[in-house]
Parts: C-alpha cells; sequence; structure tokens
C-alpha cells in the first residue's frame, strides 16, 4: 500500500502528495459495492456530489493499521493542483497514535491555517480495530461520530457549503466502506 507524504512549506502551506496509484472515486454512494470496493485504497480523495450542506453526511468505515502512526481525513473545496491541498479546507482531522493519542482538526480558509484544536473526550481509535466515523454536516458546523459516540463538534470556517465537494484520506489506515 503507498503512502502519502506531508510536506510543510515555510508557509504553512502543505502539500498532500498522493501518489499516481490514486483513483478518483464518489463517496455518495452512487456507484455499485463492487465497484466502490475496488477504488477505496489509500491514499483516497473522491468526489462528495453536489457538496457538503445541512443533513449531509459522510460516512468511513475502515480499520486502523495494526502499527500506526497517523492518519488524516480532510474534506476540502476541489482536489488542489500538482499535489498542493486546496486553499479551502473545510475541515482537516490528523488522527495520532503513540504517546500522544490525539485528534487534531482546523481548517484552512484562502490558503491560511487556522490554529488546531485538540480536545476530545475520549480516543476512540484502537490500532488493529475497525471504525466508523460519521461526519454531519449541520448549520453551525459539522458533527463527527465515532462508533455512535460524539467526538467533537467543529464550526464552519468554509462558505459556501457547496462548494466542499472532496474527501482525502490518507496514513495508517484501511478503508472498508464509504457512503
Amino acid at each position: 500500500m503507498a503512502a502519502a507524504q506531508r510536506v510543510t512549506t515555510t508557509r504553512e502551506r502543505k502539500k498532500w502528495q498522493i501518489d499516481s496509484n490514486e483513483v478518483r472515486a464518489d463517496v455518495s454512494g452512487n456507484t455499485s459495492q463492487q465497484e466502490a470496493d475496488s477504488k477505496l485504497s489509500v491514499p483516497f480523495r473522491g468526489d462528495v456530489r453536489g457538496g457538503m450542506h445541512p443533513g449531509r453526511k459522510v460516512v468511513i468505515v475502515a480499520m486502523v493499521d495494526p502499527n500506526p502512526d497517523k492518519f488524516y481525513v480532510a474534506l476540502t473545496c476541489g482536489r488542489g493542483i500538482r499535489g498542493e491541498p486546496p486553499p479551502d479546507v473545510a475541515l482537516e482531522m490528523c488522527v495520532r497514535f503513540g504517546g500522544r493519542r490525539q485528534v487534531l482538526r482546523r481548517a484552512c480558509v484562502a490558503g491560511a491555517w487556522g490554529r488546531a484544536d485538540s480536545a476530545v473526550p475520549f480516543f476512540p481509535f484502537i490500532e488493529g480495530q475497525p471504525f466508523k466515523m460519521e461526519v454531519a454536516c449541520e448549520s453551525g458546523g459539522f458533527r463527527v461520530f465515532v462508533d455512535a459516540q460524539k467526538l467533537f463538534d467543529f464550526q464552519h470556517r468554509v462558505a459556501p457549503l457547496h462548494r466542499v465537494d472532496t474527501l482525502w484520506i490518507k496514513g495508517s489506515v484501511a478503508i472498508t466502506k464509504l457512503g
């Protein structure tokens, strides 16, 4: 399984380099299960048809690698160019393992990254174990659940919401299902 590399430039613009094996997929449930299964390799970048809006949610069912370092889930406005993320990232979540065990999240608006939030009531991710994450879009922000337990709320920083049309997943995780 090829891994994406994260590189930070001096202006805090990071590059999400995706290797040439990356496939384009639709996470809106408009493909057959067999076709979807063949396109769930990590790193993953897929379309959210019609963008996000209040009432819409993205569901990720995945398995944490047995010896994880970290993994990322991001909702962006567009796909970016030449390995760089688009200038607007509505939500980037970084799950760190090891001694840190953190769930960091932040947004990037017009190319400027905001401060990372890290407080969560629990750390739900276990090495080598599956999880189900739901990112629900509400009028004021995203509400994230892991295994049906609320993990955090994240206030919207990017508008209009329909521009948030791409899901990125990379790092120490294997995707089993998207919806």
